[in-house]
């Protein structure tokens, strides 16, 4: 984060960065804002949002989307937690988000609750504010994380001292970036009509002087 200015920004993360350490960094140090997902693997915090009185939450939005073969439909609820007792840093608000799957091709349906803390208070986020900006994390993990570990294989990638890690993930971002700007929506694809002329094709997508 160093070459750049956090300053007013919102840090989206799922429960790997719910740490009050990083909380306190982007608020007290970075002048950022944070909202964290929060599940089960941390009980003591999840009990805490869990047990909020939530039947008292005025503030409500509902949100449906039907894609890639799966309608979702969600309920989004949050309280001002400033005086409750949240034990997090710098925690003003927090969010209850029920989700209703259904899955179109076997139609199976689950029901899922996870709880977003942030520091923003209601006037900065409201429920539905909460839900785009949860949404917008997985939008980039989608098009970036997602298809670099199943398209490049880049978890079980070998290279893992000294900068190659990266290098690699720096390259990797890089051929993403080239081929969606040449309109390959489907990055497999479009790598394997890059392979049909492994020298030629990928020069005339760089489009080299």
């Amino acid at each position: 984060m160093a070459p750049y200015d956090p300053t007013g920004i919102t840090v989206t993360a799922d429960v790997l960065h719910c740490q009050r350490d990083h909380a306190r960094f982007l608020v007290e140090e970075k002048r950022a804002h944070y909202a964290f997902t929060v599940r089960r693997n941390q009980k003591n915090l999840h009990r805490q949002l869990a047990a909020l009185p939530w039947q008292k939450a005025s503030a409500k939005f509902y949100d449906r989307t039907d894609a890639h073969g799966r309608l979702e439909n969600r309920v989004v609820r949050a309280l001002t937690v400033s005086e409750l007792g949240v034990d997090f840093p710098q925690a003003v608000q927090v969010a209850k988000i029920l989700r209703h799957r259904n899955q179109r091709t076997t139609g199976k349906r689950s029901r899922e609750t996870v709880y977003v803390i942030t520091d923003l208070t209601s006037r900065q986020a409201s429920p539905g504010r909460i839900t785009k900006i949860v949404r917008s994390q997985w939008i980039n993990e989608n098009r970036l994380h997602f298809v670099r570990d199943t398209t490049f294989a880049e978890d079980a990638s070998k290279i893992r001292t000294g900068h190659g890690p990266d290098n690699m993930a720096t390259l990797r971002s890089f051929a993403l970036n080239a081929l969606r700007a040449a309109g390959h929506a489907n990055i497999t694809a479009g790598l394997r009509e890059m392979s049909y002329d492994s020298f030629r094709r990928p020069l005339d997508l760089l489009g080299p002087s």
